[in-house]
């Protein structure tokens, strides 16, 4: 009887990850993240992939990462600038971001 409930908590909690990274993909999506990011591979700015990688471990990434998303920024990742999100509220940014350095 344990067992069988621990596997359906285990089933539970990634079926609800999953529905949580789509939940996120989608917000991604709506806001025109995708326009110049994808997960995998360099499009205009770098793969989500690649960003979580270079701010791994680092405890500000989330702090520094929204600031990027709301303000832009440039000259972390070439010479082509990332736009300010006039349309990307401070909770979606936190959202988008935690996402973005869960991307392996």
């Amino acid at each position: 009887m344990k067992y069988t409930m621990l596997v359906a908590l285990a089933v539970t909690a990634v079926a609800s990850g999953s529905a949580m990274a789509a939940n996120e993909l989608e917000l991604a999506k709506s806001k025109n993240c995708m326009a110049c990011h994808s997960v995998q591979n360099k499009v205009v700015g770098p793969a989500y992939k690649d960003v979580a990688a270079k701010y791994a471990g680092q405890k500000d990434a989330e702090a520094k990462l929204v600031a990027k998303v709301l303000k832009g920024g440039s000259g972390s990742w070439g010479a082509v600038p990332m736009p300010a999100n006039p349309q990307v509220t401070e909770a979606e940014a936190h959202t988008l971001v935690k996402w973005v350095l869960s991307q392996k």
